[in-house]
């Protein structure tokens, strides 16, 4: 829709994805509830309470969709995309506060065989339906995972077809039940609470990952380093870092260069790298790029030697009097290796001859390299 930012877009389809699933939830969740009751089938009972844990996780997802489409701010410069995370986190671990209440009620009546019913016919339909039901709801919210690159829908799919595979148990449990072994409803409802809880398990668990910033999978980080090094005027990089936000990715590298070229040569190149990667890996949504002239992994550092104001006061101090250190018109400083070197330019104006020039040249060199900072010095004419 024209007008609306992608954020906004982002949520909308979130939020109409969510509602349907929300009205299926909330009419299953009542039906297997006053069914199972009326039915004598605790295993849909159990499975009925997944249904309507199905309908608060709706609500925390919306909750999360909205708030974390938000715009970054001044408080949030990143974003408000990891509220989808939180949340996520909380959805695990309230399906494993479910899964808990499921299989303690499920135990109970395991040893109290008294309290054992068989389940009514009605049981299975309705438990049948909710298979066909909350499988057709995870396809639906899947598709849309997958396009708005969603954990927090991924998870709410997932939800979803926990409750689908839940009824299968209930089924199996129903079915044994009525041809007699009545203990069978109550080892259903047992199955579906440890599968819940793991489902609630690997949410949580996925989520507090990337709330710690754990880098990207193996394969997609070497995805991003291979296509990095097919930018032109990348010699090499290291420190490549990933780490998720919601559904995107950001991704920090160091990249090394010629350290001859211009510093708009080398902007250049890291916003080719930056644009490139974010075109090619689905899930980037921005990279940091640091230029390297060298290696700084291994290169002696160079943190401690002077700025240009301090150093070319040292160079002029050291010049002295030299007649064509005044005539120096460009001066080119090169951070490498714990030295700078030093290039220097003069017009030709400033030598009356070939002979003159190479005086000039070596005396520069030689009253610049008097500094223990300074590396290599070149002088050259114009």
């Amino acid at each position: 829709m024209d007008g609306l930012s992608q954020e906004e877009l982002r949520y909308r389809e979130a939020r109409k994805v969510t509602l349907v699933g929300s009205v299926i939830d909330l009419a299953l969740g009542v039906a297997k509830i006053t069914v199972g009751v009326t039915g004598h089938s605790e295993a849909l009972v159990a499975d009925g309470v997944h249904s309507l844990s199905d309908l608060v996780t709706d609500f925390m997802v919306l909750f999360a969709a909205k708030h974390g489409s938000r715009d970054a701010d001044d408080d949030h410069p990143y974003g408000h995309a990891r509220i989808e995370t939180v949340m996520t986190v909380a959805l695990g671990i309230a399906l494993i506060a479910v899964a808990g209440g499921i299989a303690y009620d499920a135990v109970h009546h395991m040893f109290l065989p008294q309290l054992l019913e068989t389940p009514d016919w009605l049981v299975l339909v309705v438990a049948v339906i909710s298979i066909v039901s909350k499988e057709a709801i995870y396809h639906y919210t899947m598709r849309a995972a997958r396009r708005l690159r969603s954990n927090l829908l991924r998870a709410n799919a997932w939800h979803s077809r926990s409750d689908a595979i839940s009824s299968v148990i209930v089924v199996i449990g129903v079915i044994g039940s009525m041809a007699g072994l009545t203990y069978l409803d109550a080892v259903a409802a047992a199955g579906v609470a440890f599968m819940i809880a793991k489902i609630g398990w690997d949410l949580a668990w996925s989520s507090l990952r990337e709330l710690v910033d754990t880098a990207l999978e193996s394969e997609r980080v070497e995805a991003i380093r291979d296509t990095i090094r097919t930018v032109s005027g990348v010699r090499d990089l290291h420190f490549l870092r990933t780490r998720r936000m919601g559904g995107d990715a950001l991704v920090d590298v160091h990249i090394q260069v010629d350290p001859h070229l211009s510093v708009s040569e080398g902007h250049q190149i890291s916003e080719m790298v930056r644009q490139r990667v974010v075109d090619r890996i689905d899930e980037v949504s921005d990279v940091l790029v640091h230029i390297d002239p060298e290696d700084d992994r291994s290169a002696s550092p160079c943190c401690s030697l002077p700025l240009r104001d301090e150093l070319m006061s040292k160079l002029r101090a050291g010049w002295g009097d030299l007649d064509a250190a005044r005539l120096i018109d460009r001066v080119t400083l090169h951070y490498l290796h714990g030295k700078v070197d030093v290039e220097l330019g003069l017009p030709l104006s400033a030598v009356g001859d070939l002979e003159q020039a190479r005086v000039v040249r070596s005396e520069l060199q030689r009253r610049s390299r008097q500094f223990r900072e300074v590396g290599k010095v070149r002088v050259t004419f114009h």
